[in-house]
Formats: C-alpha cells, sequence, structure tokens
C-alpha cells in the first residue's frame, strides 16, 4: 500500500461536482448507482452522511452511510466507490477504514453492514480483508456482510 495521504470529507457545496463527475470502471458499472444519485438521495435523507474521499487533496472517490441504525441492528454503509483511475491503490481500503472510525463514534455502535451484489469481487475482496462476514443475510439481490466493532 502507497504513502499517499487519504482523507474523507464531508460533501459540501465546493467538492459535490466533482464528486459527480468520478466514474467506476466498465465492469463495476452494474453494481453501483452514480454518485449523482446518492448525492441526491441524500438530500431527501437526511441521516444518510455522504462524504468525498481525496488522495493528497484530490478527489477520487465517494462514500456514504447512514448514520442511523437500519435492519440487522446496525449502521450500514450506502456506497464507496473510487474512480477508475485511482483504483488498485488502496485508497478504497484506507478510506473504508476512515469510514469505520467515523462509524464507531456514532450511539450504540457495534455492529456494520454493507450490501453488495455477490459477483462484486471487488467489495468481496475489500471487506473481507478488513473483517466484515458473510452470515447469510440477503437482501434482494445483495448479499450484506457485517462487521462487529
Amino acid at each position: 500500500m502507497n504513502n499517499e495521504k487519504v482523507t474523507i470529507i464531508e460533501l459540501n457545496a465546493d467538492n459535490w461536482y466533482e464528486c459527480c463527475t468520478l466514474e467506476v470502471s466498465e465492469d463495476q458499472t452494474k453494481f453501483i448507482e452514480s454518485n449523482a444519485v446518492s448525492i441526491a438521495q441524500s438530500k431527501f435523507e437526511p441521516t444518510l452522511k455522504p462524504y468525498v474521499i481525496q488522495m493528497e487533496g484530490k478527489t477520487v472517490g465517494f462514500l456514504m452511510f447512514n448514520s442511523v441504525k437500519e435492519e440487522l441492528d446496525g449502521y450500514w454503509v450506502y456506497r464507496i466507490m473510487v474512480d477508475k483511475n485511482f483504483q488498485g491503490k488502496g485508497i478504497g481500503k484506507k478510506a473504508t477504514k476512515l469510514m469505520i472510525d467515523e462509524i464507531s463514534k456514532l450511539p450504540n455502535a457495534n455492529k456494520i453492514i454493507v450490501g453488495y451484489h455477490p459477483e462484486n469481487l471487488g467489495a468481496h475482496q475489500l471487506y473481507a480483508s478488513l473483517g466484515f462476514v458473510d452470515k447469510g443475510d440477503r437482501f434482494g439481490k445483495e448479499m450484506a456482510v457485517v462487521k462487529e466493532l
């Protein structure tokens, strides 16, 4: 993993548009909504917390989680993506760790859950490497993996 500094900052009036221009690779588009859709969703569901992922001050990704507990009595990760030009550098893993730190500060945070399509092998490898476990929970076409805090 490289030593470049990865940070997450709350989405704001200065960085939202740049976030909308980020794209995943062609083979990942079927697994994730656009950042614009996620940002719009966060405006109608105020408990969703959108963040920009930056590396060395440059916007390279987007993530969003819910700040209230949902199914399985945990906090859900809604989105995490790294632009196709910055994938494979460990940015997603660093950003996910930072997000876990943020979620762990929420009230009664004892469980984080993320859902993703079972064919999304990149997501599977990322979450497994961070201690998320598949306990057999399924929601529609997605599997849900759980990390105990």
